[in-house]
């Protein structure tokens, strides 16, 4: 049975280089009950757009004209200018083979959402943000951003362990 959330005061940047699909997000949204909803169209007008607005969500396209994606969520992640290194990232992409989910895990993204897109699909997102929330974790100077590994292995003691202090400080 799914949960009823009250987003109002959720604010979500939706950064797609097609009009279309950001008025489909954005209606899927709003008929959500989110409160704000803010556009883009590239990754660094994105990246600009979530410096202005700080959003708790961003719903991201990966292959766009003038900033892809990827670079959005690095910006957001590494810049620091960034407001939120922490937001919420969901790739929203027309490419779903298993190499793209892997990359898009590997560069920081919270959640990997395929088009075309639904309502339910989107509201699933949106409730796992709420639910399930990742910690965040810094590896070297590697990678930042929400912890990879979907399930705690608390009997794992190799090498690959993560070690206390590879979880970022929320606080």
């Amino acid at each position: 049975m799914a949960k009823n959330y009250d987003f109002r005061n959720l604010r979500v940047l939706v950064v797609d280089d097609s009009q279309f699909m950001i008025r489909v997000v954005s209606n899927i949204l709003e008929a959500l009950g989110i409160g704000s909803v803010f556009s883009a169209t590239s990754g660094r007008d994105g990246f600009e757009a979530a410096c202005r607005y700080n959003p708790d969500v961003v719903i991201s396209d990966w292959d766009m004209d003038g900033g892809e994606g990827p670079e959005l969520v690095n910006l957001l992640r590494n810049d620091p200018k960034s407001p939120d290194p922490y937001v919420n990232v969901i790739m929203l992409t027309g490419y779903a083979e298993m190499r793209r989910v892997i990359a898009a895990r590997d560069f920081g993204i919270t959640e990997f959402l395929s088009k075309p897109v639904s309502a339910k699909a989107l509201h699933a997102r949106l409730v796992a943000l709420v639910e399930r929330p990742r910690p965040f974790v810094r590896v070297g100077r590697d990678y930042f951003g929400p912890d990879r590994r979907r399930a705690a292995n608390e009997s794992y003691s190799g090498a690959e362990r993560r070690a206390p202090e590879d979880y970022a400080d929320l606080g």
